[in-house]
């Protein structure tokens, strides 16, 4: 997994409950705890530093992996605008994933793997989304979704319909965007 992966991990952690926390984090953890945005590192390490945040936290891992995705997405938004000023909503955004945003993440982070998404629109005008990747970080999918409406001022209602946590070839969302009042 990449390190930039990592440095909003730690960003976000330190940013909503201090340094104390994250360094107890890395104490607790086991990992090194030094990730340069470039570098690539096991994905063991990150499911490490999740598991050791659900723990102190006494949430279950994949709520941390929901919320570190939706608290990210500030982060990603001020430091690549140009991924979100062609995108007046959500929906648009997000359907950009494998045509414009993942293309341009593998240019500056070479090596990187990244989910592959499709997109249908449902018979209720909600957006089909399905994800795959080896990873199996379909919460993250979520919360990124959710950061992204967040971002536009916008509220989701995102159910997932199928998983590959259970079995599924992959994963399916099924989600309608309302404007935030």
């Amino acid at each position: 997994m990449k390190g930039i992966v990592f440095n909003l991990l730690e960003e976000v952690v330190t940013l909503h409950h201090g340094d104390d926390l994250w360094d107890r984090i890395l104490d607790q953890s086991g990992v090194d705890g030094v990730y340069t945005s470039l570098g690539s590192y096991p994905d063991d390490d990150m499911h490490q530093l999740v598991n050791t945040t659900a723990n102190l936290l006494e949430i279950p891992a994949n709520d941390v992996i929901l919320w570190f995705g939706r608290k990210s997405m500030p982060l990603l938004a001020e430091r690549y605008p140009h991924f979100f000023a062609d995108h007046s909503s959500t929906r648009p955004f997000l359907v950009s994933l494998n045509s414009i945003i993942h293309p341009e993440v593998r240019k500056v982070h070479s090596g990187a793997i990244v989910p592959v998404f499709d997109f249908q629109d449902a018979e209720d005008g909600a957006l089909l989304m399905g994800y795959q990747s080896e990873r199996k970080l379909c919460a993250l999918a979520q919360g990124f979704s959710e950061g992204a409406a967040d971002h536009y001022e916008e509220v989701l209602d995102f159910k997932h319909l199928k998983c590959t946590q259970h079995g599924d070839d992959k994963c399916l969302f099924h989600i309608n965007f309302y404007k935030n009042c």
